[in-house]
């Protein structure tokens, strides 16, 4: 059964719900409210998607997993994968440009993403990368949009971080394919380009062997808190290139071998 956040932590969630919509900056959370582990954070984490999903971001349709590369594990210093939240309100096509102004620092990342063709009940757990092919309708090259939202990110517990959403704030979504017109995951090679200059680059196989993999990690998390990936969720299975911050006028592009590219504008 999923935990239920005692009193304390639903003034967390509500602190925390309430910087985002704010754009102000998170600073470290009293003790007295501070979830005090990784079961706790994803608990208030539900309580701020609730919060959030009645404004601007709508409702939630997928998660981001975070920390499933080295690059990423080393960058933020954190040995496990997480999750996180995708919401409606801020998912974007190719071509989108976004304002610098709706965030406090956005970044983006380089990612594989997937949308599930069917729910995978928790049953089924312990699920394994193998079994995630047969629950994937599409795959697609994606830009994930990051925010330094935190007073100070290096300090900020990772309990904390994940209730938070572990610096989520969108996506910039490529066409999809089926699997079966898509290379093998793990050869693909992803490439970051920022006003034309490279950046940065990783190969499918960094994200923990398979992107699958990182999808059944998720599919295993939820499972263990009583939920479930349900059919036409957007999943992205976590960046092959180190978190690249970006300024206005920059112009994004990242391309996935067999997958295409994705571009993105931010503005002022």
């Amino acid at each position: 059964m999923p935990l239920q956040p005692l009193p304390q932590f639903d003034d967390a969630a509500g602190r925390i719900a309430d910087a985002r919509l704010d754009r102000s900056a998170l600073a470290l959370l009293p003790d007295a409210i501070r979830p005090p582990d990784e079961a706790t954070a994803y608990a208030v984490q539900t309580r701020v998607h609730q919060r959030l999903s009645r404004g601007r971001y709508g409702r939630r349709i997928g998660w981001k997993i975070g920390c499933t590369t080295p690059v990423m594990q080393t960058y933020l210093g954190i040995p496990n994968p997480c999750g996180a939240g995708l919401f409606e309100g801020t998912t974007h096509i190719s071509g989108a440009t976004i304002s610098a102004a709706d965030f406090r620092q956005v970044g983006i990342e380089c990612e594989i993403a997937v949308r599930l063709g069917r729910d995978l009940d928790p049953t089924g757990a312990p699920f394994r990368a193998e079994d995630m092919a047969g629950a994937v309708d599409s795959v697609m090259a994606a830009i994930e949009l990051v925010d330094d939202r935190y007073a100070d990110w290096r300090k900020t517990d990772t309990p904390t971080l994940i209730a938070d959403d572990f610096f989520a704030a969108g996506s910039v979504l490529g066409a999809p394919l089926t699997l079966a017109d898509a290379p093998d995951l793990a050869e693909v090679v992803g490439v970051t380009r920022i006003n034309g200059q490279e950046v940065g680059r990783g190969r499918g196989a960094d994200v923990l062997g398979h992107p699958f993999a990182a999808l059944a990690w998720l599919a295993n998390s939820l499972a263990a808190r009583g939920d479930r990936l349900r059919a036409g969720e957007i999943v992205l299975t976590g960046s092959l290139v180190e978190t690249r911050w970006l300024k206005p006028g920059d112009k994004v592009e990242i391309s996935i071998t067999g997958l295409g590219e994705v571009t993105l504008t931010v503005s002022e």
